[in-house]
């Protein structure tokens, strides 16, 4: 039987999020509503077969709203449920890890999972993540500390960043 998912839609101060939760209600993607064909495409490869149905959960609503209220915690808790390979769930964990208003390179990304010579791997890896915000993908930037690429946009990666703190 395929899964059925879960999506929920979310008005944001940088645009609408696209939240999409599984029967137990592990977050399967997060992504924002103007790149909701690359999150369909990542979940496809994630959750193949998996079907989606429009509705709210109400605890990983409650996180990402709190989130953008300045609850910077809130998303901790939040379970999330995705494939990839072992590397990419390595890469995943290891943004997990950086504390809000931190800021991690894609170099020390790379040394975070042991592989301190695959930068490119974890750089792809990082673009990979089909949940945004809770695996925070917006919190790796160059070696030189500038804004680098970002799904999302980097208009809205600097938001993010803003918002938690990071002076970048």
């Amino acid at each position: 039987m395929d899964d059925v998912l879960t999506l929920d839609r979310l008005a944001t101060p940088v645009g609408e999020v696209l939240l999409v939760t599984d029967a137990d209600g592990a977050v399967r993607a997060l992504d924002f509503a103007d790149y909701e064909a690359r999150m369909l495409r990542l979940l496809k490869r994630h959750a193949p077969g998996a079907v989606l149905v429009g509705g709210r959960n109400e605890p990983a609503r409650g996180a990402v709203e709190a989130w953008f209220a300045g609850d910077l915690g809130a998303l901790d808790g939040l379970v999330v449920k995705t494939g990839g390979t072992a590397f990419q769930t390595a890469v995943w964990a290891a943004l997990r890890a950086i504390p809000a208003g931190e800021t991690r390179s894609y170099g020390q990304l790379a040394a975070a999972v042991g592989s301190p010579k695959a930068v490119r791997a974890a750089g792809l890896a990082n673009g990979q993540n089909p949940v945004a915000l809770i695996v925070p993908c917006h919190r790796v930037i160059g070696a030189n500390g500038s804004l680098t690429g970002y799904a999302g946009g980097l208009e809205r990666k600097r938001w993010l960043l803003a918002h938690e703190g990071a002076g970048v």
